[in-house]
């Protein structure tokens, strides 16, 4: 069953380990993502180095967006990257292809170098400058813009990183030599250099090796959630005690008047009023986003631990607990062995899935130290990537009409199932089987549809199960409910 880098190219993944690097899947995007700060926080100076060099092309396009007009052709040669999708990394809704950085994020960029951003590496307050700034005052730029900029940035480091690690451990008939483009900038030429490369190659491209300890998931250590959430502790953290306290009245001021409950008492902030305030601070003392930067490079020692472990969440999640999942799949359920009309194949399919979770020690890939992964993203890339072994065409997150849906399976046109995949604990679980999915329904031109249900207590249990009944779906055969939970098992080896 080949589903990572170690299956197509017949490398131990203790090999990888010992490198480094991340044992990607060669099915479909994995979520992680480069964080810029890892650079700037490392003991390693290669890596110091790199997050210099990417400053520097920022101030090549701050000096060349006050100095000349930029048109759209030089938005996309120096702005407008495409994603690097031979990393296999990223939130892609299908494979490995995603938008990168378009121009919307060039046109954003390039405007704030002209303004409020044009003075970024004039550091006094933090140790460097960060190009997740640029997060902070543009609403709208987040992680997969700034992953991706970086991540072209230092392209040339990850290709050399691959080579190496493929001319000793990868059979050179696996390899091909790639002419790269985009490799590297040449300040001289204003021009992007080619460059040739030993790579791994699959499915007519070449594959991209990152190092484990350059990427992190769910958010970038410096992003504007994090600091519209830190904002009290950022206050406190400024020495000025007379900016403290115009920043701290400042805030209250654009906040709305509080509102009374029915008894007497005031009712919380909507998060929204919050954010708005916030976003009033940073346009009145734009010298806070510096402060707040100073802050978490304060605490760089806690980014490298964060992510690390969330790291190590995805190794465990999308990885070894998969890698175990998928070889029960095959070895004891004709899971792989499935075809015929959509609808069945789906059917059983999701069946030999449920009884593997809930009958032969399944339900521990949604587990990381006792923990559930209760996010439906992550289920569903767990579905795409045990469905690789098929003659349908798997899409995920398709979108032909009024909203997109977990996966459609295919066989022509006249052949079509969806499947939806859903947790017990998310609130607009009722609407969405009342309404959501009659909707996709029409937008996909077919009636079948099989919707597939994950809870993790007993509680969650009953609350899906009031929702059924209410809906008159109890026993409804295409509503499958899966039994996640962890406290009523027996180990399928203890088993008599």
């Amino acid at each position: 069953m080949k589903v990572y880098f170690s299956d197509f190219f017949d490398v131990t993944p203790k090999a990888l380990e010992r490198y480094g690097a991340f044992n990607i899947s060669l099915i479909n995007d994995l979520p992680l993502f480069v964080d810029p700060f890892l650079l700037f926080n490392s003991r390693k100076r290669v890596y110091r180095k790199l997050h210099q060099e990417i400053l520097r092309y920022i101030a090549f396009l701050r000096d060349s967006s006050i100095t000349k007009d930029i048109n759209q052709g030089l938005l996309r040669s120096w702005y407008a990257f495409p994603e690097i999708k031979q990393n296999w990394l990223g939130y892609s809704n299908v494979g490995n292809s995603g938008r990168g950085p378009g121009l919307e994020f060039a046109k954003a960029l390039n405007e704030n170098l002209r303004g409020v951003f044009s003075d970024f590496d004039k550091v006094t307050i933090s140790k460097s400058a960060h190009i997740e700034k640029l997060c902070l005052i543009k609403e709208g730029i987040g992680r997969d813009n700034i992953s991706d900029f970086v991540t072209n940035l230092i392209k040339g480091y990850l290709l050399e990183y691959t080579q190496a690690f493929a001319r000793k451990y990868i059979s050179p008939d696996k390899l091909k030599k790639i002419p790269v483009p985009h490799v590297r900038f040449n300040y001289n030429t204003l021009s992007w250099i080619t460059e040739c490369y030993d790579l791994p190659f699959y499915n007519n491209n070449y594959v991209l090796l990152s190092p484990k300890n350059l990427l992190t998931k769910d958010d970038t250590w410096i992003n504007r959630s994090d600091l519209i959430g830190q904002f009290d502790d950022i206050v406190a953290s400024i020495p000025n005690i007379q900016l403290r306290s115009q920043l701290g009245e400042y805030f209250v001021s654009n906040l709305p008047k509080p509102k009374k409950n029915k008894d007497g008492s005031e009712k919380r902030l909507l998060k929204h009023d919050i954010v708005k305030a916030v976003g009033a601070v940073i346009g009145k003392y734009p010298d806070i986003l510096d402060y707040y930067i100073k802050y978490k490079e304060d605490r760089g020692d806690q980014a490298k631990a964060i992510s690390e472990q969330r790291v190590y969440e995805v190794q465990e999640t999308f990885v070894t607990n998969l890698s175990n999942f998928i070889n029960t799949l095959s070895d004891d359920t004709l899971f792989y062995k499935n075809a015929g009309k959509t609808l069945d194949e789906s059917y059983k399919r999701v069946l030999f899935l449920k009884n593997v979770i809930e009958n032969k020690d399944g339900y521990r890939i949604f587990y990381v130290k006792g923990k559930p992964i209760k996010r439906e993203v992550d289920i569903q890339i767990m579905f795409r990537l045990t469905w690789f072994a098929t003659s349908s065409d798997v899409t995920r997150e398709a979108n032909e009409g009024r909203g997109p849906v977990d996966f459609k399976i295919s066989k022509g046109a006249n052949d079509k199932t969806l499947v939806e995949f859903k947790l017990a604990s998310n609130s607009k679980l009722a609407q969405n089987l009342e309404n959501q999915v009659g909707i996709y329904q029409k937008a996909h031109d077919t009636d079948k549809t099989i919707k597939v249900i994950l809870f993790f207590s007993a509680e969650e249990e009953q609350k899906v199960k009031r929702t059924l009944k209410s809906l008159g779906l109890l026993n409804e055969k295409y509503i499958v409910l899966i039994d996640a939970r962890n406290d009523n098992k027996i180990s399928a080896s203890k088993a008599r």
